[in-house]
């Protein structure tokens, strides 16, 4: 639970009055534009930095008092930060030695993670999405009730995202806590329940998501009549609807449901050859959201390349 977390790194605020809380059995994903402010908060909530003001628990706790923190939370921040010369095989070895944790937990993460052919060679040779594979082993190295993870399908083939889909999906529905970011819109669409998204640090939603893609959409339904004149005239006799020409016999309403026009078409004995809710992809739903929170814009790159 963050309850107005603030971050600042001189005059620059990372994280604005931030508060939210993390449900357990759902994969909350939490998502904001490059330079939001999502990384920094996860540092913040495992105390890697102090906040400026505000206040950050886990499991009730702040992370520094609990005893057995892997026991609690499993984290991914950063998938390199792994000692070189290490094989995957001694970093989980060595993570587990500080909790009590035996061999046979590391055995078992080994092979979940699918690192078991590559066990024994130093993660310094390790590619990104082999990396990313060991530190998902390390965060759940301690069977936490809690994971957090930073990004962690980069540099994953399309065999290792599903993977992780399934993956964290599976500890949602355990009950755990799950709290992810990620950039890839279309893979945060199949995985997550809820989304908190920021945009210059600060919180510009929190809502399923569900209803974070139905928002976008604004309730557009595509019809298509070979009586478009006549089913025009009896939708429009209702408040707070828009009727717009898409092509012939073809239009786009708004302020009614598909339901509610078929009601109307059946009322009035007209015929309908289509009747098409229009849905948003998240994409399109969290551009729409963020575009004013985007902190480096297409046209801002070009600017600079032109100056230099």
């Amino acid at each position: 639970m963050a309850e107005g977390l603030t971050k600042y790194y001189g005059e620059q605020r990372a994280v604005d009055d931030l508060s939210f809380t993390v449900q357990p059995g759902l994969v909350t994903g939490f998502l904001g534009p490059n330079g939001s402010g999502k990384s920094t908060t996860m540092r913040l909530i495992l105390e890697l930095d102090a906040p400026t003001a505000g206040d950050v628990t886990l499991n009730g706790k702040h992370y520094r008092d609990h005893t057995a923190p892997l026991h609690e939370v499993g984290a991914l921040l950063e998938a390199r930060s792994v000692h070189t010369g290490r094989s995957a095989y001694n970093h989980l070895l060595a993570l587990a030695h500080t909790h009590g944790i035996g061999r046979r937990r590391v055995d078992e993460l080994i092979d979940l993670v699918g690192l078991h052919d590559v066990a024994r060679k130093r993660a310094g040779k390790f590619s990104l999405g082999m990396g990313q594979r060991l530190g998902i082993a390390a965060a759940l190295l301690g069977d936490p009730s809690t994971i957090m993870l930073d990004e962690p399908v980069n540099g994953l083939d399309p065999e290792g995202i599903l993977w992780v889909r399934h993956l964290l999906r599976g500890l949602a529905a355990e009950g755990r806590t799950v709290f992810v970011s990620s950039h890839l819109m279309s893979e945060m669409s199949l995985t997550a329940d809820h989304l908190i998204v920021i945009g210059r640090g600060r919180k510009i939603a929190d809502m399923s998501t569900e209803e974070f893609i139905r928002q976008a959409s604004g309730g557009l339904v595509l019809v298509r009549t070979p009586q478009a004149a006549e089913l025009r005239k009896a939708l429009l006799s209702g408040p707070d609807v828009t009727v717009t020409a898409a092509g012939p016999g073809l239009f786009e309403v708004r302020g009614l449901t598909a339901v509610q026009i078929g009601e109307a078409a059946a009322a009035n004995q007209l015929v309908l050859h289509e009747l098409t809710p229009q849905q948003a992809s998240l994409e399109e739903a969290f551009m729409t959201l963020t575009r004013d929170d985007v902190e480096f814009k297409a046209a801002d790159l070009e600017s600079e390349e032109a100056v230099l």
